[in-house]
């Protein structure tokens, strides 16, 4: 099976955001595809994060935000769905710094499970491993799960919103710059964790690292002043050859 007939789990189109009058997102349409990895790049201020707020409508927590165009998932346009919860549950986000609940680390991750009326022990015991384990973080915590999740170091709060968004088995992952405030050694051992992770779910990954996008991207998406200049397979888009000479001069350090 060819990348083109993979199904299509996410449909962008004629996208555009505002706040206020100042128009930050400007006509953008794309997809994203079941299981793979999507990188986004660009320079500072190019919408990046304001996109992926508009996937999640999360977007909504801003009164000046104006937003038009369709976002589909499964087919279905997020602006219609009257169960905003449940579209927040599939499609999970972990922002830039780790922010951890004042809770234990177990209840960090029994948290959103618990929400959704989880009680049995048992239960709560295997999605607290499970998700742990997925984030790599279950050999370095599991002595001591009745410790403060804030307690944890930067890298490994990190790992622990990771756990956490995994905890209501999302079906997409945004994750936003989660490097920007971890070691070179946590990042990579987040980045392993990626690529198993991407074998179950999609993965959309916003990053100010543009090898971390070559490393782990199936496909990159350059936007810039909130326009995309190009995607695609990020073989072509950090190749000698992009279709767009800014995307040539961006991945090479040139601006940005």
């Amino acid at each position: 099976m060819s990348r083109d007939d993979v199904r299509k789990k996410i449909e962008v189109e004629d996208l555009r955001l505002a706040y206020g009058s100042q128009e930050i997102i400007h006509s953008i349409s794309f997809d994203v595809r079941e299981n793979e990895i999507l990188g986004i790049i660009g320079p500072a201020q190019s919408g990046k994060t304001s996109l992926l707020r508009c996937l999640n409508r999360t977007i909504d927590f801003c009164a000046r935000a104006r937003v038009s165009g369709s976002v589909r998932v499964d087919g279905e346009d997020v602006r219609q769905m009257k169960d905003v919860f449940a579209l927040r549950r599939k499609i999970g986000m972990v922002a830039p710094l780790p922010v951890g609940l004042p809770l234990s680390i177990y209840d960090n991750v029994a948290f959103a499970p618990r929400s959704a009326g989880l009680t049995r022990k048992v239960e709560l015991n295997a999605i607290v491993e499970r998700c742990l384990r997925q984030a790599a973080l279950w050999d370095e915590v599991k002595d001591r799960l009745d410790s403060l999740g804030t307690a944890l170091s930067g890298g490994q709060q990190q790992r622990l919103t990771i756990a956490r968004a995994l905890s209501h088995q999302p079906e997409v992952l945004c994750l936003d710059e989660f490097s920007i405030a971890i070691d070179p050694v946590t990042t990579m051992r987040i980045e392993d964790v990626l690529k198993t992770l991407r074998r179950e779910i999609t993965i959309i990954l916003v990053t100010n690292l543009n090898q971390q996008a070559r490393r782990l991207a199936d496909r990159t998406m350059f936007l810039w002043g909130g326009r995309i200049v190009e995607i695609d397979t990020t073989e072509v888009v950090f190749s000698d050859n992009p279709a767009n000479p800014q995307t040539y001069d961006y991945v090479r350090g040139v601006f940005g």
